[in-house]
C-alpha cells in the first residue's frame, strides 16, 4: 500500500522502489517525493531500495493542520523506517529535512541507521531575530503562490552556468511546491528558523556526508552546511560549484555518482 500511517494518524505517501541496500529520501520544505524522481528511478535500477514520502501537508500526504514542529516530523520518519521494516539504512534530506534527521537520531536512536547525507541543509544557520522570521512567513501568508513563482528559478539553478534545467523543469517544480498546505508552510518554516540543532549535531553517531552548492541563494553554504560539517564527528562536506539550493535536479548526473558511491561504500 502507498500510505504509512504515523502515531497520531496521518497517512503518509510513500514510494519503495527497487531491491538491495535501502536508501531513505526526506524532501525539502515545501515539495514532495517527486522531488527526489530523477535519483530514485535511477539508483533503484542500480540495486538500491528507494524509499521516499510526502512529509504532512505535502503532496499526496494527509493535511492534519498540525505536528509541523520537529519531535513530530521525526517520530513520522521512525513510522516510515519501522512500517517498511528498512534497516541498516542511509537517510537522504534536503533543506529542513536535515533536522528531521537529526531529531529522529536524538529521539530514536541510531540502530536502523547507516549512514546520513544532508543536501543544502540549513542546520548550522544562526538563529534569526524572531521578527525576521515573522516577516517572512507575512510575504507566505499574503501571496505564497507569488512569492513561488518569483524563486522558483533560482530554486532549481536557472541560468546558473552548468546547470542543467529547463523552463519546464522550474514549471514543475512551481506546481509541486504548490501543492503543500499554506499551514504546513508556515509552521515548517517557522521549525526550520527557530529550532537550534548544535548539540545534536555533536552526538551524531553514524558516518556523514554533507553536499552543498556554492550559489544556493536561500541557504547559503558559508552558514549553514560548512558550520554544520564542523558540529557533527567525522562529517565531510562535498561543495559543487555553481550549485543551487535545488542541486538534485540541476545537478542530478554527479550527486547521483556521489550518492550511490557512498550509499555503497
Amino acid at each position: 500500500m502507498p500510505f504509512i500511517e504515523t502515531t497520531d494518524g496521518t497517512a503518509l505517501y510513500c514510494k519503495d522502489w527497487g531491491e538491495g541496500p535501502a536508501l531513505a529520501f526526506l524532501a525539502g520544505w515545501g515539495v514532495s517525493s517527486d522531488f527526489w524522481q530523477y535519483q530514485l528511478a535511477p539508483l533503484s535500477d542500480l540495486g538500491l531500495r528507494c524509499v521516499a514520502y510526502d512529509r504532512r501537508g505535502h503532496g499526496r500526504s494527509d493535511d492534519p493542520g498540525g505536528g509541523f514542529e520537529y519531535d513530530t516530523l521525526a517520530d513520522d520518519l521512525a513510522a516510515v523506517l519501522e512500517t517498511r521494516e528498512l534497516h541498516d539504512v542511509t537517510l537522504v534530506a534536503h533543506s529542513m529535512a536535515g533536522g528531521e534527521v537529526v531529531r529522529y537520531l536524538t529521539r530514536h536512536g541510531s540502530e536502523r541507521v547507516r549512514r546520513v547525507v544532508l543536501v543544502a541543509t540549513a542546520l548550522g544557520m544562526p538563529r534569526l531575530p524572531p521578527e525576521v522570521g515573522d516577516a517572512v512567513r507575512a510575504v507566505y501568508a499574503s501571496d505564497f503562490a507569488g512569492w513561488a513563482r518569483a524563486n522558483a528559478p533560482a530554486f532549481v539553478g536557472a541560468g546558473l552556468p552548468g546547470c542543467d534545467v529547463s523552463d519546464e523543469l522550474v514549471d514543475w517544480a512551481l506546481r509541486d511546491m504548490l501543492r503543500a498546505s499554506l499551514r504546513a508552510i508556515l509552521d515548517c518554516n517557522r521549525a526550520m528558523l527557530e529550532t537550534d540543532f548544535a548539540s545534536e549535531l555533536r552526538a551524531i553517531d553514524v558516518p556523514a556526508l554533507l553536499i552543498h552548492g556554492d550559489t544556493d541563494a536561500p541557504i547559503p553554504l558559508e552558514t549553514s552546511s560548512a558550520v554544520a560539517v564542523n558540529l557533527i564527528p567525522g562529517a565531510r562536506l562535498s561543495v559543487y560549484e555553481h550549485a543551487p539550493h535545488g542541486l538534485m535536479l540541476s545537478h542530478r548526473g554527479r550527486f547521483n555518482d556521489e550518492l550511490l558511491a557512498f550509499a555503497k561504500g
